[in-house]
């Protein structure tokens, strides 16, 4: 359901698509392959080898409602690392690491427990056997180029696979990898939702 011109769409953005219409000379896929609304275009991006939620929409506020630091809304990625982090290097992550000249913002880091059963990618991720993975999560309230990948990088755990699995209270939940819906009012309200204390 639109509301006047305004549409908000959420897509299950799968590996190896480029969160734009147009190729870049890569092989990678592009969003004009799903079979989305005219004139809408990504709020944000979620780069070719990142997976999950990513919002698309015909209003050009949301960008600087929804991604500006100082509108503090938050973002949730689940990241499966090398080795599972420990509590010092999870606390690194939460007070900001220095990646390319810059410190990133405060966040919440945390080992997920239980471990998420996510469906397998297409590719699959390296496997090395001698060195084990984890999934965690990390919320946070930024989204500059690679982010996650150089924060979890900077303390010695490097990214295998990223997904964005929450903006603002939506979820990702059950939309399977490759498929879009138009939300809700219900569904716009909890993207739009910030959060009023510290979880």
């Amino acid at each position: 359901m639109a509301f006047g011109s305004r549409v908000l769409i959420a897509l299950h953005k799968p590996f190896g698509v480029l969160s734009q219409f147009t190729p870049d000379g890569s092989p990678n896929r592009t969003l004009a392959d799903f079979g989305l609304p005219k004139s809408i275009y990504p709020i944000g991006r979620l780069d070719a080898d990142s997976e999950g939620l990513l919002l698309l929409s015909d209003e050009a506020e949301l960008n600087q409602r929804l991604l500006h630091p100082r509108q503090a809304h938050e973002r949730l990625y689940w990241a499966q690392v090398e080795k599972a982090p420990t509590a010092d290097a999870l606390r690194s992550l939460a007070c900001g690491v220095e990646i390319q000249g810059r410190r990133t913002l405060p966040c919440r880091a945390w080992l997920l427990a239980p471990q998420p059963e996510v469906a397998p990618r297409v590719p699959p991720i390296r496997v090395r056997l001698s060195i084990p993975t984890a999934w965690i999560g990390l919320e946070l309230i930024e989204g500059k180029n690679r982010q996650v990948r150089r924060m979890t990088a900077a303390i010695g755990h490097p990214t295998l696979r990223l997904l964005r699995v929450r903006i603002g209270d939506f979820e990702l939940v059950d939309l399977p990898a490759g498929t879009w819906r138009e939300l809700s009012r219900a569904d716009r309200e909890r993207v739009l939702s910030s959060p009023a204390a510290p979880r």
